[in-house]
């Protein structure tokens, strides 16, 4: 290899490299370029010499760039084979580099200082402490020579710590080599670390006033930062002795750089860390320290600076850091003061305090929240909360808490300090917005801690808000609502002072009847403040709503003062008609629609109505006959209330009819409270519109043209009846109930019998009404399957022709877009006919499915006896479900099948239960199966040959809610088939439940995963088996993840387990298995559906192999398995003699076997792959360990030697 060679090929490949790095080249070039330098890096025998040529600071910084990556692409692959001499020969030359080769430290490139130390780090992943023991002593005498050598050791030794600590990216044996080496040399490290650090420190203060030293000032500033950062990446994982030594040496160092602008905010950062470290208290000890004199007074000055310059991003940064700080500090205070520690409260409690409500009171909303979680550990700590400092703090932190709940500092706007702020920390208005309601939530609380230790106060303090904001005049602020001219937006100065005195005087008002006893309780004040609300008079829409909370936040004191609860029931009668123009009520003729805002206010009086009904039954029982007067009033003008508001009502009286423990008595109240519904439901006109499509959609006017969208609707009326007989059957399925108590039920005339369980069985006063009326009901659910059969959705007129489809709404729900800010409250106010019909459709499906899926709680036995009941929900809910898209399955699945069959009782499994849930399942299956078979093959199309006609928009939401589709189903069947004790089922499956749920990595089922008598049942019947075993098995390998780890940790084996006893075909056995193994290869990249398919591969092979020789030929075929580990696995899985080795140890050898089919993430399925080998090991091996190798020893002469004397 001669000079000339080396010359000319560098020349090559500089031009190479000024190609790829000019935009000016064409496309082609480039890639001819590039192919160019990977070959020569790949295959090239003088790869070291052109390296180190291109690397010589006499060449431009991309080439030499270029130059160092060609030495550590040597390094990571071809180290294994080169020669010893020549190993040498790179490493020299590289540490020569170091030392001589490199522009000054404020010249060179901070990515030729990168490339450099990672070039060294690859080296000693390699060959240190074996075969390299001076390396610590070589990097020493490196940065005696000056700082930029200093700065590039600072670099090497962070990145060994992230590559060998926190990363872990080498392989087991030599991470730990390497791990124990530097800590046996810990003590010298950090020494040279505290040291470095301190003398650039020092001489950058005293230089960095004289201007004829600035660059050697800047230089020593640059190799102090490096040394943080490099502290940074140690101070996580060392043992805490190295940073507690010296007295807190390195803690006193960090508090003193606190204040020095250019290292403050890798001084926070270290600091930082080392408060937030976990480990023994008794270690932690020592950081107490920072509540001392010195540290707390450098630690608040800084803070005090920083706030001081005004908002600088720099310091703006630096202050969130000094928070985070005080937060951990906080932290360590909880966890080590207890009543058994011999820790004491600090001398300066009171200082740290102070200082943290000034964060509590920063104008930014950011750092305000960020204090939250710490105020609740200290107001539950069992020592500190009982401290006199704190609890002279909660005043303070009260008054604070009243000015942050005030929704300011929107990010577009300028009318807080806040919104300055704001602008650095969010992008948009919506991202302020969501954040902004969770830390009221968090305020909250922390709030209701705050008022446990001091209910009096907070209630003080609510009721002064709260008087004031009843006679501040209203500022509505430049934004006019579209309510009307002189009301209040959502963004009104008013507005946002009565939310947040609302949400303080509610949390707070709550937690005094919690805390305080009956006598102590202050009556007196809290019924005056209920008659000012109720007095009060506003006419507009978002004050009354806040108004409405108020009354239900103060309604707990009428209960020592029934005398009020007339005049509370008239303030919320007067709401649920509330107009914002009066004459509206009176004209029929089509009238502006409500607003939001509207709507909120008549929609919250009623809830609050029914939550009053609930919570407060025997308080309003006494005034009955007025509340049933209230309502038939009202309910006598069919335009006056939408049927929503209607049956709200309605629901409120059965609530209170529950309380009159009569059963005839309640009959008879039903009777009369059902009877308008069920005239309109039985009619004639009414029984042929529901049990034919075609007079449906005529009937609903789905079939007209209409010229004017919006003002248009004559076939309003007509839907509006049939949602109020919907809505009242459902209201009073879910609310009419029988008496807790036994004894009063039966006294009542509500128990009809015993089980043969010794179980009572109730009978509900609503269950005659309401079966009169199922026949038309499952007639409406049929009609309704039927309307998305082609020919009926061509029936639908011009404007209707997407009357089926889904509401934007849900759409945004599901692809988790979140809804504009403004439009919450005031803009949607013109809905055209479509979105009404629209929304008339989906509601419309979804309660008839709540009604079936209340009947069984409802009614029981008496619903599950209904005759032929099982064939009449197969002819109506389950009909025509191919034409019926996901989005109105999901509801389907969710609100009646699964609550349907969860209270179904056991002796109605057979007739009802399994009837039904065989076909549906062997039907979803189907279903499901094509469904991911499109998605798969669309994702393996390329981009350009997919359809145009479908926009991509349109694709992500057919995805999202297939998936969403899939938990469901996978969901209904786990909840059928398997119990799992002590954990409870969610019901409802989230909407926008993220993919990157956070998944555990070690996953082994829930011990308890037993089938349930459901279960059992359905595993008897054939069909419905090996639907429900087919469907399992195939979801493993459909792409989504969340499902797939739930049905492998709570589904798969239970019901595999069920079958094994009885004779299982060889073909299904390996069917399973493959099913498995398919899953690992699509889901093995997510950590946590890995472990748990790998757990469940292990198990049926060693539950199975021996019964089937098959599975061994499945695992024959993955790819890459190690024939004889094979073997060896085999022969000791089938030699019943041998004694087991431990679990863990043959599940990693069963995972060793079956790696070749574990999916990798995209990343890194083409990575090339880097070997580093192990070296001789730096330790003495341990003597064998008993367990195994002893009583491995077959003819147990093993056992025998042990006892020799």
């Amino acid at each position: 290899m001669s000079a000339e060679q080396v010359s000319s090929l560098c020349e090559q490949l500089m031009k190479a490299v000024t190609v790829i790095m000019d935009p000016a080249s064409t496309q082609r070039y480039r890639l001819e370029a590039l192919k160019f330098c990977e070959e020569f890096k790949e295959k090239c025998p003088i790869c070291v010499p052109c390296g180190l040529k291109l690397a010589e600071k006499t060449q431009t910084a991309i080439v030499r760039h270029f130059g160092l990556q060609i030495l550590e692409h040597v390094v990571k692959f071809r180290w294994n084979n080169m020669p010893r001499l020549e190993k040498v020969y790179l490493k020299n030359n590289v540490m020569g580099l170091i030392s001589s080769g490199t522009q000054s430290i404020l010249e060179e490139e901070s990515h030729i200082k990168d490339v450099l130390s990672r070039i060294v780090v690859e080296m000693i992943k390699r060959e240190w402490p074996q075969h390299w023991p001076d390396m610590l002593k070589e990097l020493d005498t490196l940065s005696k020579q000056g700082e930029t050598q200093t700065e590039l050791v600072m670099f090497i030794l962070l990145r060994l710590a992230e590559d060998v600590v926190t990363f872990q990216t080498l392989p087991t044996q030599r991470r730990r080599d390497i791990q124990q080496t530097l800590t046996q040399n810990m003590e010298k490290i950090f020494s040279f670390l505290l040291t470095t650090l301190q003398q650039n420190v020092n001489k950058y203060r005293r230089m960095k006033t004289d201007l004829a030293q600035e660059p050697k000032a800047q230089a020593n500033c640059r190799v102090g930062i490096a040394a943080l950062n490099t502290l940074a990446g140690y101070i996580d994982w060392v043992a805490l002795s190295h940073i507690t030594a010296d007295n807190c040496k390195l803690l006193e160092m960090l508090c003193l750089l606190l204040n020095e602008p250019e290292l403050q905010i890798g001084a926070a950062e270290c600091l930082l860390i080392a408060v937030s470290r976990k480990g023994k208290l008794e270690d932690r000890k020592p950081l107490m320290v920072l509540f001392g004199d010195v540290a707390m007074h450098y630690i608040l000055s800084a803070a005090q600076t920083a706030d001081g310059e005004g908002l600088v991003e720099k310091h703006y940064v630096f202050l969130k850091r000094l928070c985070q700080v005080l937060c951990a500090l906080g932290s360590q205070l909880c966890a080590l003061l207890g009543s058994d520690s011999d820790v004491e409260t600090p001398a300066n409690f009171g200082k740290y305090l102070d200082s943290f409500l000034a964060f509590t009171t920063h104008p930014s909303q950011f750092l305000r929240s960020s204090t939250q979680i710490t105020w609740g550990a200290l107001f539950r700590h069992e020592v500190l909360s009982r401290d006199p400092l704190l609890l002279a703090m909660i005043p303070k932190y009260l008054r604070a808490s009243m000015t942050n709940l005030v929704k300011v500092g929107f990010p577009s706007k300028t009318d807080s300090p806040s919104c300055e702020y704001s602008r650095f920390d969010f992008d948009s208005d919506e991202d302020f917005n969501a954040f902004f309601n969770s830390f009221r939530a968090q305020q909250g609380e922390v709030m209701r801690m705050a008022c446990r230790l001091d209910p009096q106060t907070g209630f003080q303090m609510a009721g002064e808000w709260l008087k004031y904001q009843l006679t501040a005049p209203v500022d509505t602020g430049p934004m006019n609502s579209k309510t009307g001219e002189g009301l209040c937006s959502i963004f009104s100065p008013s507005f946002v002072q009565w939310d947040a005195m609302t949400f303080f005087s509610e949390s707070v008002i709550s937690q005094m009847f919690r805390i305080l006893d009956k006598d102590e309780i202050p009556v007196n004040d809290g019924i005056d403040l209920l008659q000012l609300v109720l007095n009060f008079e506003t006419k507009d829409p978002l004050i009354l709503s806040c108004v409405l909370t108020n009354v239900s936040a103060l309604f707990p004191f009428v209960t020592y003062r029934p005398e009020y609860l007339p005049q509370v029931l008239s303030k919320l009668f007067a709401s649920v008609t509330f107009e914002v123009i009066e004459e509206s009520k009176f004209v029929v003729s089509v009238q502006a629609p409500r607003t939001r805002a509207v709507k909120n206010v008549r929609r919250h009086a009623c809830s609050s109505i029914i939550k009053m009904c609930r919570d407060y039954p025997q308080l309003v029982l006494p005034n009955f006959e007025m509340l049933y007067n209230h309502v038939k009033q009202l309910l006598s003008n069919e335009l006056l209330l939408t049927q929503m508001e209607k049956c709200a009502l309605m629901e409120a009286l059965v609530l209170i009819s529950n309380q009159f423990k009569d059963y005839e008595r309640q009959k008879v109240f039903l009777e009369e409270l059902m009877a308008p519904v069920a005239g309109l439901w039985l009619s004639p006109e009414m029984q042929r519109v529901l049990s034919d499509p075609e007079a449906f959609i005529s009937y609903v006017g789905a079939d007209n043209k209409i010229a004017d969208p919006v003002l248009e609707d004559p076939s309003g009326l007509n839907r509006s009846r049939i949602s109020f007989c919907v809505y009242t059957i459902l209201g009073v399925v879910k609310r009419a109930r029988w008496p807790a108590a036994t004894e009063e039920a039966k006294a009542g005339g509500f128990l009809v019998g015993y089980m043969p369980s010794g179980s009572p069985i109730y009978r509900n006063p609503c269950t005659e009404q309401v079966l009169k009326l199922l026949d038309n009901l499952l007639a409406l659910i049929r009609t309704h399957n039927n309307l998305y059969m082609p020919e009926m959705v061509a029936r639908l007129g011009e404007t209707f022709a997407k009357a089926l489809d889904m509401l934007e709404v849900e759409k945004n729900a599901i692809l988790g877009l979140p809804q504009p800010l403004l439009e919450l409250y005031d803009s949607p106010v013109y809905k055209t006919v479509l979105e009404r019909m629209q929304g008339f459709f989906c509601t419309l499906y979804d309660n008839c499915f709540h009604i079936l899926g209340n009947a069984g709680p409802s009614m029981q036995q008496d619903f599950y006896t209904v005759e032929g009941l099982a064939t009449q929900l197969l002819s109506s809910a389950f009909i025509n479900l191919n034409n019926i898209p996901d989005y109105r399955l999901r509801p389907m699945l969710r609100v009646f099948v699964k609550p349907l069959v969860l209270s179904c009782p056991s002796e109605y499994y057979e007739t009802l239960v399994c009837p039904m849930l065989g076909p549906l399942v062997t039907y979803l299956h189907a279903r499901l199966s094509q469904k991911w078979q499109v998605i798969n093959q669309r994702s393996m199309l390329c981009e350009d040959e997919a359809a145009d006609d479908n926009p991509e928009s349109q694709e992500m939401l057919e995805e999202q809610l297939v998936r969403l589709l899939t938990r469901e189903v996978m969901d209904l069947i786990t909840v059928c088939c398997v119990s799992k004790k002590g954990v409870e089922h969610n019901t409802t499956a989230a909407v926008d439940g993220d993919d990157d749920e956070a998944m555990a990595t070690e996953v082994t089922p829930p011990a308890s995963a037993e089938l349930t008598e459901l279960g059992k049942c359905l595993m008897k019947q054939e069909d419905v088996c090996t639907a429900l075993l087919i469907t399992a098995y195939t979801s493993l390998s459909w792409k989504d993840t969340l499902s797939c780890q739930r049905t492998t940790t709570q589904l798969c084996w239970p019901l595999l387990k069920q079958v094994l006893p009885g004779n299982l075909l060889p073909d299904a056995v390996s069917w399973f298995f493959t099913s498995v193994l398919k899953g690992l290869q699509t889901h093995g990249q997510h950590d946590g559906c890995m472990a748990a398919l790998v757990h469940l591969a292990f198990q049926i092979y060693e539950a199975l192999r021996p019964r089937y020789a098959e599975l061994k030929a499945v695992m024959e075929q993955i790819p890459d398995i190690q024939r004889d580990s094979l073997e060896q696995f085999d022969s000791k899985l089938l030699n019943p003699t041998l004694q087991k080795v431990a679990d863990k140890r043959r599940k990693d050898h069963f995972k060793r076997l079956i790696t070749g089919c574990i999916g990798k993430p995209l990343g890194e399925q083409f990575r090339k792959e880097v070997h580093i080998r192990n070296l001789p090991s730096l330790f003495k091996k341990v003597k064998p360990s008993l367990e195994t190798d002893v009583l491995e020893n077959e003819d147990g002469e093993g056992l025998t030697a042990l006892f020799e004397p």
